[in-house]
């Protein structure tokens, strides 16, 4: 059977010493099948490759994406494959994450079976980000998993005036917010307090840091949903917006951060043999004592 993709791009986790060997064997492995690796510019300064490749000529070329690492490296590779339909297949190099579900011990089978044919893959919404001074534009961003609004490391709470749709929703008294994806309500929005949402829903969850009213509790909204938070006061305390909990900035008093649904989406490899609520199990470690 001939195969169906033929550039493969590799990204990896730098400061793991693992994946300079796993990536050789796997840039030996592609070429051996008449595949063009694809290999991101650090790592292939890192392993001696020679086909040096800017980010952007990675982009246009490649038709499967293959990630070296934990469930970090994935996301920040999602958002440089933002709105260019190519399938990441993740490759956790130690336990399985939410993410990163294929082991290192079933990297070659699952590759062997994307190459072939049209790979199964989980399509997940992302967030649009859009930062505004003085009521406009900023800054934008796109983000897999979260987007936070935190304060810094004094114990005072920051004020953060809420709307949906232009719906005044409340004013959080609260150490900061949480806008998640469904991929990303596994993530800090879990340990917040939120909900697990099946990741290919079509919904966003707003889950508030530790309010300072009692009452105020976690919120899924429809995925059609614009939530515009306002910086209403911060009582002289940093105040910073983190994306994916990989980029970050520092907010003033006064600005506003928009979310809502993305046009890019990212598509993940999922492994045939393992479900979604068997992750769940396996990393939250359910039914055990």
């Amino acid at each position: 059977m001939p195969l169906q993709i033929k550039n493969v791009a590799i990204f990896a986790k730098m400061h793991d010493p693992r994946c300079q060997g796993i990536a050789s064997d796997l840039i030996q492995w592609l070429e051996t099948r008449k595949c063009t690796p694809l290999v991101e510019p650090d790592l292939a300064r890192l392993i001696g490759h020679p086909d040096t490749m800017t980010e952007e000529e990675i982009r246009d070329q490649a038709e499967l994406v293959v990630v070296l690492g934990g469930d970090g490296t994935l996301i920040s590779v999602a958002r440089l494959f933002g709105g260019y339909n190519v399938p990441i297949l993740g490759v956790n190099l130690g336990s399985l994450g939410f993410l990163t579900e294929i082991t290192v011990d079933e990297l070659y089978t699952r590759l062997e079976l994307c190459l072939q044919s049209a790979p199964r893959v989980s399509v997940r919404m992302m967030l649009m980000v859009t930062l505004l001074r003085d009521g406009k534009p900023n800054e934008t961003f796109h983000v897999l998993n979260d987007v936070v609004i935190n304060k810094g490391a004094l114990a005072r709470i920051v004020d953060l005036e809420t709307r949906i749709n232009k719906h005044f929703l409340t004013t959080y008294k609260a150490d900061g917010l949480i806008v998640a994806t469904p991929t990303g309500s596994t993530g800090y929005s879990l340990s917040a307090g939120g909900p697990i949402i099946e990741p290919q829903m079509s919904c966003i969850v707003i889950t508030p840091i530790c309010p300072h009213t009692l009452t105020n509790r976690p919120i899924v909204v429809t995925d059609e949903a614009i939530i515009s938070v306002t910086i209403t006061a911060s009582f002289d305390e940093k105040v910073y917006l983190t994306l994916d909990g990989q980029v970050g900035l520092e907010l003033q008093e006064g600005d506003s951060v928009e979310v809502r649904k993305a046009l890019h989406k990212t598509s993940l490899v999922v492994s045939r043999s393992r479900d979604y609520f068997e992750l769940l199990r396996t990393k939250l470690k359910w039914g055990e004592r």
